[in-house]
């Protein structure tokens, strides 16, 4: 073998469960997200600061698995998921496991952006996709040896996707999509936004709902 392909970077892609199970699931997840866009004053003052015309529990309401029923129910379906997850990276757990300790909701109208992050401290990261609408923006993963290229040459055009320094991920309304914590990862422009954004957050039909949330090893 005249190549090796050397440490791999996993991301998961899948749909929750059943399509009835989702379906279901994303009405109560819906019905909640108006609720909270009503109640959730500190969470609304901070995403006018972080999360430029959209909303974000993330400030302000991050266990959300804790105190309502249709996020409990979310997390239950999520764990075989991460076991899988767990078991492609051949992780040895020990006696310990990984816990659900944040969970949050996020409403995007076409205008949000969410610049590169990554989720400090916890071991696996993700998002379940409530709503996508047509056009909606993908999520992208950068290489995160992008800071040693130095004076690499850029990429051919046919380059594979998978070796692009750029990785995107088209999740649809009932998938979850795993990935470590350390990578770093965004979600821009919606390529068809509007110059002027609409500022009515309670429109949820035409925003990128999704449910994002951290799991630690404990």
């Amino acid at each position: 073998m005249a190549f090796h392909t050397l440490f791999p970077t996993f991301v998961y892609q899948e749909k929750l469960g059943k399509p009835a199970l989702s379906k279901s699931l994303i009405q109560d997840i819906l019905s909640d997200a108006k609720g909270l866009l009503q109640i959730d004053e500190q969470g609304l003052e901070w995403s006018r600061d972080h999360y430029q015309n959209g909303y974000t529990s993330y400030g302000s309401m991050d266990k959300l698995h804790e105190g309502f029923p249709a996020f409990q129910e979310l997390a239950t379906h999520l764990q075989p998921h991460v076991k899988r997850f767990a078991k492609k990276q051949n992780w040895d757990l020990g006696s310990g496991g990984l816990e659900l300790v944040t969970m949050w909701i996020n409403i995007m109208p076409p205008s949000t952006v969410h610049s590169l992050h990554l989720h400090p401290l916890s071991v696996v990261s993700g998002t379940f996709y409530v709503n996508t609408p047509s056009g909606t923006s993908p999520i992208k993963f950068e290489d995160p040896r992008l800071d040693r290229y130095m004076a690499q040459p850029p990429r051919h055009p046919s380059t594979p996707k998978r070796e692009q320094p750029f990785y995107t991920v088209e999740p649809k309304a009932g998938e979850v999509v795993l990935f470590d914590s350390w990578i770093r990862h965004e979600v821009p422009q919606t390529p068809a936004a509007r110059s002027k954004p609409k500022k009515d957050l309670v429109d949820l039909k035409t925003a990128r709902i999704s449910v994002s949330f951290n799991y630690d090893w404990r």
